[in-house]
């Protein structure tokens, strides 16, 4: 299984999506999964907490625009804040339901990442971050990503944003509350669980490209 490629798979198609099947037809281990990751770097996967694999396309100029903007402006707050870190959309996590998911920007309180050993850190980190982010694209189902923003919830995660560019709409998602949404917001508060962050949405909303 390390040196399997991509052309030696079984696809479905699911939205622009594609869903990756073993042959026969059974679930991935992660030990299976890391090796599948491993043998295709350029590809954007995850897998979900059934054991498939999903294989994303690369984002487009406007959302890879948008995801850059994200992260900027909340690396930034984590550096002066200085109490967790903040991670890109390349960084993946083992949740506790046994998926691996890559949110486009995460954050998580140095104080968990400190429980870990330097193995578990130099691998996929296995946890769930505090607060996760997924920005939309044209690709991307609302429904299907609605669902992983419950997923992070019922996880762990604390606080999680949907911001969804084609209806400039943000989905706040809270741990023990509903969903909240929020009509083209000019910008949208992480407090109290990000204590003093703050995500202007003007580029977001309005990408120099």
């Amino acid at each position: 299984m390390a040196r399997a490629r991509l052309s030696l798979e079984a696809f479905e198609s699911s939205s622009q999506d594609w869903l990756v099947h073993l042959v026969p037809r059974r679930e991935v281990s992660r030990q299976e999964y890391r090796a599948f990751v491993a043998a295709n770097p350029e590809l954007r996967i995850e897998r979900t907490a059934r054991g498939e694999v999903i294989v994303m396309p690369p984002a487009h100029s406007r959302t890879g625009y948008r995801n850059g903007e994200l992260f900027r402006q909340l690396a930034n707050w984590a550096r002066q804040d200085g109490s967790g870190a903040a991670f890109d959309s390349s960084a993946g996590f083992d949740l506790p339901d046994g998926s691996n998911r890559s949110p486009d920007a995460s954050w998580i309180l140095k104080s968990r990442l400190a429980t870990l050993t330097p193995e578990e850190r130099s691998e996929y980190l296995p946890l769930c971050p505090d607060f996760v982010a997924e920005l939309r694209s044209k690709s991307d189902r609302l429904s299907a990503v609605r669902e992983k923003m419950i997923e992070y919830l019922d996880n762990g995660a604390k606080l999680g944003w949907l911001i969804d560019p084609l209806e400039r709409r943000v989905h706040v998602y809270r741990a023990g509350a509903g969903p909240q949404i929020l009509v083209q917001p000019a910008a949208i508060s992480g407090d109290p669980d990000l204590p003093g962050f703050t995500l202007d949405l003007e580029r977001i909303w309005d990408p120099e490209v």
